[in-house]
């Protein structure tokens, strides 16, 4: 039985270290949102950070600026979504396919 449990932390530990890895790796993948036409463009990493935002200055209505604020939330929640569906992809490999609870 004390084998069997050695073997279960063992392996917990494999797991937690290629969680790890994957992380740091998705913090350099990138997924890219673009709204409105092309209007604005969010990127977004692996670890659901915005890393940058682009409005094309036909999007810049100073009459307008709802819309332009509407267009920048949309982009952002899109790129969002984006890199949390990424993430799941790669944790879905990482755990084949199992739910495991707590984990993103």
């Amino acid at each position: 039985m004390k084998g069997g449990m050695n073997n279960l932390v063992k392996q917990a530990q494999q797991m937690q270290e290629r969680m790890q890895k994957m992380q740091e790796e998705m913090a350099h993948r990138t997924v890219d949102a673009s709204v409105g036409g092309g209007m604005v463009t969010v990127t977004a990493n692996g670890r659901s950070e915005v890393i940058s935002v682009k409005i094309d200055p036909a999007a810049i209505d100073p009459d307008d600026v709802e819309m332009l604020e509407d267009l920048v939330l949309a982009g952002v929640n899109e790129a969002l979504r984006k890199a949390q569906e990424m993430m799941a992809g790669e944790m879905s490999k990482l755990t084949g396919g199992l739910k495991i609870p707590g984990l993103f």
